[in-house]
């Protein structure tokens, strides 16, 4: 079932009502289509999600790749049509529990990494930074498969998302809000 035309602003309830072959977020009420992943950035995606669930085994803590539902501003007792942002980010790494139902995650995640492809390059380097700032995530990164960089943005005590560190294909990148966690880019970027 598509989404009704004649919207001017939708919601999660909305949301809920598409089908499931048709790829969307929604950002402050606005609709944007998602095409489908190519197998590049599939790998990145599995590789990055192996190595944080490698890692995260045996801890509270979660590792989620798309689609996941991420509700980045849903608060305790928003009904579906009071909430306008959902997004699916490639993986979000959540260390709250109490964040995560059977519909994915209601608020911010921990972590978040969106990797870049023709169609997504605005959307990630500036309309999903400045939402993830906005919500709160504390780490970001963009994962670049062309050239092969991924880089990382902290959010700060005044609430910005501020870049931190750029690393590419042979480096081993440190994920600030893990400790003792780091990410081999010589097995995300192996070709």
């Amino acid at each position: 079932m598509a989404l009704p035309a004649e919207k001017v602003r939708y919601t999660y309830a909305d949301y809920m009502t598409r089908g499931e072959e048709e790829r969307i977020e929604i950002i402050d009420g606005e609709v944007f289509p998602m095409a489908a992943p190519s197998s590049i950035h599939q790998e990145i995606s599995m590789e990055i999600s192996r190595q944080f669930a490698n890692y995260l085994e045996g801890k509270p803590c979660k590792v989620y790749a798309a689609p996941f539902d991420v509700r980045l501003f849903e608060k305790d007792g928003d009904a579906l049509e009071d909430v306008d942002t959902v997004i699916e980010p490639d993986i979000s790494v959540v260390r709250d529990k109490s964040r995560i139902d059977v519909r994915g995650c209601k608020g911010a995640p921990d972590l978040v990494v969106e990797i870049l492809s023709p169609s997504s390059l605005r959307r990630d380097r500036i309309v999903k930074l400045h939402l993830y700032q906005r919500a709160g995530v504390r780490e970001y990164w963009i994962a670049d498969p062309e050239n092969r960089t991924v880089q990382v943005f902290l959010l700060d005590d005044d609430g910005r998302l501020c870049p931190h560190e750029d690393y590419g294909r042979k480096d081993v990148a440190k994920v600030n809000v893990l400790d003792g966690c780091f990410i081999e880019l010589s097995k995300v970027f192996s070709e």
